[in-house]
């Protein structure tokens, strides 16, 4: 299967998918694995999970590079491996306390007699299934947690972007980790959901569904990461200067590939005005980082297609009557698809724009009058993912009141650098328990619950009929 360069244009590098069969041969070698693993005390996986943090550090330079070319983007891609690193290390540290509370004491139950305590269960192996938009970072999200908690762990990474699976193996060679990556397509990730125990998914809705409805027949849980349609309401209490460079950050880093993008920005009209003048004038100013890679601020699109659908998103908008500002056309340069920042107003209320997934730099602005206003337009559709505000003391309030598994305030989309906070997705923007917080790790368990009696059992009698 040949794999396009996303600067290039050239399909300069091949993978081999596993089938079925190769599929179940991976699955069985970790199962073997994973008895030896789950034995040990959460202190000793620990110690493991940081030294393989340890390899990936020696390794560092390649995954970065191979990333580079898989992605287009040079400083993101040394953002995800020192990120891959904090990962491994942050579960290393808190995963004895973590397992440790979700098991919690023995305490007596509501029932005189009964001593209740919890036996945590590990799911013997998880699968992982991982997108393209950041492919180390996602792919190691669900996959290090669940090793913390005994599983072993397969992850199949989006085929658009598998270079960095090989050099990230020959750091994992040097860490006793049951953690194994595989290169495949979608059949690759169907076979997986089959042989699993567990499977984490992050994508599109669309394949949510698909991987959902595996998982169901499986009969196996499933924790889906979804699309979004992210809101930002500026406040007539903002300051509309920041706000606009707020926005304007928090829409087009990574070229807007990302789910916590801001995909709608949603202002007052008393400080529509400036607020807009400073956008523009921030986003005339972004630079692409062409010819030269490690110079400018956005890249291009990773998957070609993706250019396409945000295309067809702004000219939709436009036949309905939408204004571009600026930006709004895609550019080949050396064979890579980029996009300036690009921002549109007077969108109607049915554009694709306001409704669908972008996945791309363009920046909706939608002007409102009233603050009830502008949180029914950021509740409307059928995401949940993430959301922001940006205003006075007025902020708080108005976070609480939108529909999102988790709310930035006065800042956009915080939910890429703060992974501690438990969220839970609202709508088709995902499902299952919070991949951050403590239940990023202890959702990979099952739980017994051993129930000692303390007292004398009951005998037969006691159920008889004429036992007063």
């Amino acid at each position: 299967m040949k794999v396009r360069n996303p600067r290039t244009g050239e399909a300069d590098y091949t993978i081999a998918p596993l089938d079925t069969a190769a599929v179940a041969a991976a699955v069985t070698r970790l199962r073997a694995l994973q008895p030896a693993w789950a034995a040990l005390s959460p202190e000793m996986r620990g110690a493991a999970l940081a030294a393989a943090a340890d390899a990936i550090a020696r390794h560092a330079d390649a995954i970065a590079s191979a990333l580079t070319v898989d992605t287009g983007r040079a400083k993101v891609s040394r953002i995800e491996v020192d990120g891959a690193i904090r990962l491994f290390r942050r579960w290393a540290g808190l995963a004895p306390t973590v397992i440790s509370h979700a098991a919690g004491a023995s305490r007596e139950g509501a029932t005189p007699g009964i001593v209740i305590s919890t036996r945590l269960v590990p799911y013997p192996l998880v699968g992982v299934i991982s997108p393209w938009n950041f492919p180390l970072t996602l792919a190691l999200i669900d996959a290090v947690p669940a090793l913390a908690a005994g599983c072993a762990v397969i992850v199949k990474p989006s085929e658009i972007t598998p270079r960095f699976i090989a050099p990230l193996l020959a750091a994992l060679a040097e860490a006793a980790v049951p953690l194994m990556l595989v290169e495949g397509d979608g059949a690759t990730g169907a076979a997986l959901v089959e042989h699993v125990d567990y499977i984490a998914f992050t994508g599109s809705v669309a394949t949510g569904r698909k991987v959902a409805l595996a998982a169901a027949t499986a009969f196996i849980p499933a924790s889906l990461e979804l699309g979004g349609k992210d809101p930002l309401l500026v406040l007539a209490s903002a300051d509309p200067v920041q706000a606009a460079g707020i926005a304007l950050r928090s829409s087009i880093v990574n070229t807007g590939q990302a789910c916590q993008s801001i995909e709608r920005v949603l202002v007052d009209r008393r400080i529509a005005a400036p607020f807009i003048a400073a956008l523009i004038i921030a986003a005339e100013a972004v630079r692409l980082n062409y010819p030269d890679i490690t110079q400018g601020d956005i890249g291009p699109f990773i998957f070609a297609p993706q250019a396409g659908i945000v295309a067809a998103q702004i000219a939709d908008a436009v036949a309905k009557g939408a204004r571009i500002l600026t930006g709004g056309t895609a550019e080949m340069l050396g064979g890579g698809l980029y996009l300036r920042p690009t921002i549109l107003v007077d969108i109607p209320e049915n554009a694709m724009l306001l409704t669908e997934e972008t996945f791309g730099p363009v920046i909706p602005v939608t002007l409102f009058d009233t603050v009830d206003e502008a949180v029914a337009i950021a509740n409307a559709g059928p995401f949940g993912l993430s959301a922001a505000v940006i205003g006075g003391d007025d902020a708080e309030a108005v976070a609480h009141r939108l529909d999102a598994g988790a709310v930035s305030i006065n800042d956009a989309s915080l939910t890429a650098m703060v992974w501690d906070a438990e969220k839970t997705s609202f709508g088709a923007s995902g499902l299952g328990p919070s991949r951050m917080g403590e239940a990023g790790l202890t959702r990979f368990f099952r739980r017994i619950a051993l129930l000692r009696q303390t007292a004398t059992a009951l005998p037969l009698p006691a159920y008889a009929e004429d036992n007063p």
